[in-house]
């Protein structure tokens, strides 16, 4: 209740001649209803301070899915009535608005696509059609951006299995196996360890192909001296982890060593800047400013991190000029990387909880020079 109730203040600020909202986005759905089928859409009710307004005849937040989910919306659901259309949801939601008067409706700009908004409309008398729905920032998406104590415990333990992960990753690495072996048992162990599945797909980047930033596992062999990067995530119990180590196999030169080093340095800065009222530009700027004076900027190409949650990629968005302040509660990647074409890259990713006193490591897997 307290997440919905979060969202109509939101909505409020955001929205305020809107009588509802409709959520539709399955992420958001399961963070405010606990609801984790595939179809379903959540309307909630706006109640104004102003009580002269007229309010519709909506009293509850209103979930709707289908017949495949009589038994699980019936067990999953909280804080909303449960509704099974005998159509298309969408339908089902539209009308059940304006027969309880709703005149106005709130929906999320960023996941409503043209072609539903379209059809939404059809299901909209002609004379409500013009100003029914309203597009809206993501609301729950921000509300999702602050973790509260259940959810930094989920997103623990899936960090911790991924440490687990990682640990007994490094006995299958050796010269002449295929990167997507190295996947394969990767994923298979975080199966049989409890995981749903894993939370983005494996990059497993060997050789020159290290220096993709994204080298997802290829049928190329482990060669017998270069650098491995390992970029994986395990979804627990609707939770995301998201780390990257990187490793060297066979004897390294001097300059790979540095180029390490100084990586790691670059990171353990950035993990240093982050406390509550930071800028995000700071804490990239942090990680950013070492890998200038190791002459390695130019090689940086992507963010310093993200945020993780329910889904991989949240806000906030750890980068160059992002003005939007930090805040106990959020969960953070810090992930600075450098990708020399054709030689090497290396990228050293971890999981950050932002505290009230600066950041808490949540992948405390190691970070020290690995040869194989």
């Amino acid at each position: 209740m307290v997440r919905l109730k979060k969202l109509s203040a939101a909505l409020q600020s955001a929205a305020p001649d809107a009588d509802a909202m409709l959520v539709t986005h399955p992420i958001d759905v399961r963070y405010l209803t606990g609801f984790t089928g595939s179809n379903a859409a959540v309307v909630l009710p706006l109640q104004h301070p102003d009580k002269k307004r007229k309010h519709s005849q909506l009293s509850k937040p209103m979930l709707f899915t289908d017949g495949r989910y009589i038994q699980q919306a019936k067990q999953e659901t909280k804080h909303a009535g449960v509704v099974i259309a005998q159509g298309p949801i969408l339908r089902e939601a539209c009308a059940a608005m304006v027969s309880a008067g709703v005149r106005r409706c709130a929906i999320d700009g960023e996941h409503t696509t043209v072609a539903t908004l379209d059809a939404m409309r059809q299901w909209i008398p002609s004379k409500l059609r013009r100003s029914f729905f309203h597009p809206v920032p993501p609301l729950t998406a921000g509300l999702r951006e602050v973790k509260d104590a259940e959810e930094i415990g989920q997103i623990r333990a899936a960090a911790q299995l991924g440490c687990r992960l990682f640990e007994n990753l490094l006995t299958q690495i050796e010269p002449g196996k295929r990167e997507v072996e190295i996947a394969a048992h990767l994923e298979f162990a975080a199966r049989m360890a409890g995981a749903d599945g894993m939370s983005f797909e494996t990059i497993v980047a060997s050789g020159p192909r290290s220096a993709l930033p994204h080298g997802h596992a290829t049928e190329q062999r482990m060669p017998r001296r270069g650098f491995v990067v390992l970029d994986f995530g395990v979804l627990l119990q609707g939770y995301c982890s998201d780390m990257t180590r990187t490793v060297h196999l066979g004897p390294a030169t001097t300059a790979e060593r540095d180029a390490y080093d100084a990586v790691l340095e670059a990171q353990l800065a950035a993990i240093a800047a982050v406390r509550p009222g930071v800028p995000c530009g700071q804490v990239d700027e942090a990680a950013r400013s070492v890998l200038r004076g190791a002459e390695l900027a130019d090689f940086f190409t992507h963010s310093t991190g993200h945020g993780v949650g329910m889904e991989i990629h949240e806000g906030p968005r750890i980068a160059a000029k992002q003005e939007q302040t930090l805040k106990p509660g959020m969960v953070i990647t810090i992930e600075p990387g450098i990708y020399l074409p054709g030689r090497f890259g290396i990228r050293i990713e971890d999981m950050v909880l932002v505290t009230r006193r600066g950041a808490k490591i949540l992948t405390p897997a190691t970070k020290a020079w690995i040869e194989l």
